[in-house]
């Protein structure tokens, strides 16, 4: 199967790289997150975070398996927002480099993938459970993966050394600046040296999923 090289999987392996600057507000109240002054509301994250979840039920042989597959994705609320933001920074870099995705981009992404994964449902079943990207978003996913790609490429920057991904994260950097992401602190903080979302210190605070329908 191949390896995802994108903005989002980069992102936990360029710790020392500079990535999202938070500016130090409270979100709009029922936002999860504010960037560039446009809400992501808690409704619409439970909404991403219980379509994985159904998706991972339904992939489930048993409730044994699903209860498992839930104990190892426990940060998947926090993980989600941290992608939703992500996404729209990316956005920004994208709009800011002259860079865009068309449908044919996709279509074409998909395809070579789903030939390589042996088909279509193989390809949804691996990127679930990879990357927590239920089927109904693969298309949403793909656009992120070729967006990602075409930044890079628009900025010179080659992804596989030090100075490639430093200016990729530079002008991710500058694209954080301009939307001044702001994250509800039930959900953490930006730490810009890590970049990376970090969780808060508040233990009293438990991280609850409505639990996704068991087929009839």
């Amino acid at each position: 199967m191949h390896r995802r090289r994108t903005a989002i999987a980069l992102s936990a392996a360029l710790a020392a790289a500079p990535l999202l600057t938070a500016c130090g507000g409270t979100p709009h109240p029922g936002a999860a997150a504010v960037v560039g002054g446009e809400r992501i509301t808690v409704a619409q994250l439970e909404s991403r975070v219980n379509e994985v979840r159904a998706a991972q039920r339904a992939a489930a042989p048993d409730d044994a398996q699903y209860e498992q597959t839930v104990a190892r994705t426990s940060s998947l609320t926090r993980d989600t927002l941290h992608s939703l933001v992500l996404d729209r920074v990316l956005d920004r870099a994208a709009q800011d480099a002259g860079v865009s995705v068309t449908r044919r981009d996709v279509d074409r992404m998909r395809t070579s993938l789903v030939q390589q994964a042996g088909g279509t449902k193989e390809l949804q079943s691996a990127w679930l459970q990879q990357y927590g990207v239920a089927p109904a978003r693969l298309d949403d996913s793909l656009h992120t993966e070729i967006e990602a790609q075409k930044l890079a490429a628009a900025l010179g920057a080659d992804m596989n050394t030090t100075d490639g991904k430093a200016a990729f994260w530079k002008a991710m950097s500058g694209a954080s600046r301009e939307l001044r992401v702001d994250l509800n602190p039930r959900y953490g903080t930006w730490d810009v040296q890590r970049s990376s979302r970090v969780d808060a210190k508040t233990p009293w605070v438990k991280e609850v999923t409505t639990p996704a329908p068991q087929a009839a």
